[in-house]
């Protein structure tokens, strides 16, 4: 059963891990490219991402340093650490649609008159 555990976890964290990466990838593509023929949309659909990927390494973040209970099964903190992963990013979305943070807005913005929109 330990072996069966092991494995699971090796490949949670490969698939985080790689998950983690082709994120970041995108967007560095995105910020990457020429953005002067952007729509608004688009643009701002960018400034999102970026401010949603902020977030989410903020919270993250902040999820490490609260301590993790001693009490846990290995397999519980697996199944704990997935759901949290999950909440994260779905938080960091939702703050972002919402304009909770504003990031996005001011990127928009900056970047409109850096490229001449």
């Amino acid at each position: 059963m330990s072996m069966t555990l092991d494995g699971l976890n090796s490949f949670y964290n490969q698939t985080t891990a790689n998950a983690a990466a082709d994120k970041v990838n995108k967007l560095e593509q995105t910020l990457g490219s020429d953005l002067s023929t952007a729509t608004d949309e688009e643009l701002m659909g960018v400034c999102k991402e970026f401010e949603a990927y902020f977030l989410e390494q903020v919270f993250k973040a902040m999820q490490k340093m609260v301590p993790d209970s001693e009490n846990q099964s290995s397999s519980t903190k697996q199944l704990q650490t997935y759901f949290k992963d999950e909440m994260v990013q779905k938080l960091a979305k939702d703050s972002t649609e919402t304009n909770g943070l504003g990031l996005a807005q001011t990127l928009y913005e900056q970047m409109k008159r850096n490229y001449n929109l």
